[in-house]
């Protein structure tokens, strides 16, 4: 009898859709309080490999913009995707997915 497949989150490529610099990024599941780094995030219009591998599904993802202010990327799934795309909407951070 197969098993059946559990999703988790896994490598993914970040592009920085911003339209901005933004810093180091820094990610944490869902709900909870405890950040750990990414890496720099890439420059504007790039992408960057990220490596990583978690049981879980949502994350927030923050960096800090072009003023110094952080930006947070809240509820982002990072199960069974291949490519996020940060995003900024009148200052509102918003994620598209490939």
């Amino acid at each position: 009898m197969p098993s059946p497949a559990l999703a988790q989150a896994s490598d993914f490529t970040l592009v920085n859709g911003t339209g901005q610099a933004l810093g180091n990024l820094s990610i944490r599941r869902t709900g909870s309080e405890e950040w750990r780094p990414l890496g720099a995030a890439p420059t504007v219009g790039a992408s960057s490999a990220i490596a990583f591998n978690d049981p879980d599904c949502a994350f927030d993802i923050r960096a800090s913009g072009a003023n110094g202010s952080a930006l947070t990327w809240s509820g982002v799934n990072l199960c069974e995707v291949s490519a996020v795309t940060l995003r900024l909407a009148a200052g509102t951070p918003y994620v598209e997915y490939r």
